[in-house]
This record gives structure tokens, sequence and C-alpha cells, in this order.
């Protein structure tokens, strides 16, 4: 077993549960496009709780997104040696959930 560095991050917002999925999705979406080169993996395993994956310079990281009542939990797990793209990692995905719960608060989500 590698050792690992586990990050957590919550971006608060005041969307109702199916909204904040929405902006969660688009956000990744975006994030997908923006950072292919990343091979960012999104699967949504309960109506909550996403598992996420990247992979960078052939290292893997595993997180998951968690939907609670006026949050988006983020949790990244980072093994030691990836340890100087964590930070950046993490701020990525914020910036990209910020910027779509923004719309979603916003009325700008569309269908």
């Amino acid at each position: 077993m590698h050792a690992a560095v586990f990050m957590k991050h919550a971006v608060e917002h005041s969307l109702d549960q199916p909204t904040a999925r929405k902006a969660a999705d688009k956000a990744f979406e975006a994030y997908s496009v923006e950072y292919a080169k990343y091979s960012p993996t999104a699967n949504w395993t309960t109506d909550t709780h996403c598992d996420v994956t990247f992979t960078v310079k052939g290292i893997k990281l595993e997180g998951a997104l968690d939907l609670e009542p006026g949050r988006i939990d983020m949790d990244l797990e980072v093994p030691l040696i990836a340890r100087p793209f964590k930070k950046r990692a993490l701020a990525l995905i914020e910036r990209e959930v910020r910027v779509w719960v923004g719309k979603a608060e916003r009325g700008e989500l569309g269908e």
C-alpha cells in the first residue's frame, strides 16, 4: 500500500440537490475538456456521490464529490509521490465547481 495525502474541501451553495448535481456535472464536463490530458473520469455511484479519477504524469489520483445540503464536498487522495500536484489539482477542480455553482445560482445552467 502506498502512502497518500488526503485533501478535503467544500464549496458552499444555495442550490437544491438536483441542481447541485447538474452544476457538478457541468463543472466536470468543462474540466474534462480543458484538462483532457489528465484522463479525468467521473462515476456517480449514488444520487449524491461521484467517484473521480485523474492521471498526472502516469500517477492515478482518486477522489470523490459528495453532494451535501448547502455544499459540495471534494475529497482527493494523492499518493505522496504526487504531492507537488495536490494543491493544483484541488484548486482546478474547485475553480470549475465554483464557476458552475455560480451559474446555477444565477439560473444560467440551461438544460
